[in-house]
């Protein structure tokens, strides 16, 4: 069954809370002095994350945490995200969780009327969310923020398969160590090579997936998976693996797939 929701209802399914007071603008970004107080794993892992900082309590407490389990969407006919990506310079930073790419202004996503300016994009491995409970080898997260703060985030789940030529340039330019950049000369990279040819998405209020765990981040995963080949996942997860959250409760929200 398709159900055709008024803008209302889907901008409050989708946001959650809209504002997100005191969180990092990029979802990596940390403060000098916890660079090193999470983990993935041990005694600083995720069960702990809640635990380690006061403005982290949510990690633990929140009910609209994130990545989830994406199964079992309610459809709806709603416009896909429409994205206005630029040519913009690579510019690597390993950050001891992952390798980032930042972006200065200039490409962003449009939902619902809403502009989000494109941040960053990063990757995980395994990916974070699962589909009906599998994970796959890799996400890839575009981190996009609109004017009030407010942070929307295109997660592209990544399987194993052919060679991606668009993603060539980045893998093979990863910086090894933490706290190195790499900024090639004259390579540029445009995001939307990035994107599936479909794009269609499942759409949740959740947060953060990392300390300080912060909700009201609207979530949209695309329901098409992208390939890389066995080769280019090697490139990344030889630097990092085991770097996703465990899934999250879905608690009392709703997780929404367009129907187109």
């Amino acid at each position: 069954m398709i159900i055709q929701p008024t803008k209302l209802f889907f901008l409050f399914i989708l946001g959650g809370s809209l504002a997100l007071a005191g969180c990092a603008s990029h979802e990596e970004e940390k403060h000098e002095d916890e660079a090193h107080a999470w983990a993935y794993e041990g005694e600083s892992g995720p069960t702990h994350w809640g635990a380690l900082n006061a403005e982290w309590a949510v990690c633990s407490e929140g009910t609209e945490q994130s990545p989830i389990n994406l199964t079992s969407a309610v459809v709806f006919e709603i416009d896909d995200p429409v994205f206005s990506y630029q040519d913009a310079p690579l510019s690597l930073i390993n950050n001891g969780h992952t390798v980032q790419a930042n972006f200065a202004a200039g490409s962003s996503i449009t939902v619902e009327g809403i502009d989000y300016q494109l941040l960053q994009f990063h990757f995980h491995s395994q990916s974070e969310h699962s589909v009906d409970g599998v994970l796959l080898p890799m996400e890839l997260h575009l981190v996009h923020q609109s004017s009030d703060g407010t942070l929307a985030v295109v997660g592209l789940l990544i399987e194993e398969g052919a060679f991606n030529p668009s993603f060539d340039s980045i893998l093979t330019s990863l910086p090894a160590t933490e706290g190195a950049t790499n900024d090639p000369a004259g390579v540029t990279i445009n995001a939307l090579s990035l994107l599936p040819e479909q794009r269609t998405t499942y759409r949740y209020a959740g947060s953060l997936t990392t300390p300080p765990c912060s909700q009201g981040v609207a979530w949209m995963v695309m329901t098409s998976k992208i390939q890389l080949s066995a080769e280019q996942i090697a490139q990344y997860t030889t630097l990092f693996h085991g770097t996703n959250r465990p899934i999250q409760p879905l608690n009392s929200r709703v997780l929404v797939q367009d129907a187109s």
